[in-house]
């Protein structure tokens, strides 16, 4: 799994011009790509590293200050674009292994204590957001020693 975490002082999630999630304060947004090899471990490692992250007003984490988070869907996280100047979507996994692996994140992140909203799952979303900072980093589950499942 792939995710672009930012800290937002304020986001929102928009579908055909009607905002349908939003921060309600203060917290993360969360942008998240499931890799084709990605499981529930990958999942729990990067739930784990999120919710710890020590990256909000006075270096405290999410989960020590109750932070909002809002996550949304974003395959194309996953894109390969060494090749041609199209990119290739083979890395990213299909709608039915990554929407379940997406809600069993967003669970897991409520499971935490955590106040979370998302967007629309498979939708053409407007996301905007005000990046606090700007402060930006993207998370790979692989560096966080999270093994993937065998083929």
């Amino acid at each position: 799994m792939r995710a672009v975490i930012q800290v937002a002082s304020s986001a929102s999630v928009s579908i055909d011009g009607r905002v349908v999630s939003e921060l309600p304060r203060p917290g993360l947004i969360v942008l998240l790509g499931v890799h084709v090899d990605d499981a529930e471990a990958q999942a729990d490692a990067l739930v784990q590293k999120i919710v710890h992250l020590r990256i909000l007003g006075d270096e405290q984490s999410a989960l020590e200050l109750g932070a909002p988070v809002l996550v949304v869907s974003q395959f194309t996280l996953n894109a390969d674009v060494r090749k041609g100047r199209r990119p290739s979507w083979t890395k990213a996994a299909r709608p039915e292994q990554s929407e379940p692996l997406y809600e069993y994140f967003v669970g897991q992140l409520r499971q935490q204590g955590l106040e979370v909203s998302t967007g629309e799952f498979g939708a053409m979303m407007d996301v905007a957001l005000v990046n606090s900072g700007p402060f930006t980093l993207v998370l790979d589950s692989d560096e966080l020693a999270a093994p993937r499942r065998a083929k």
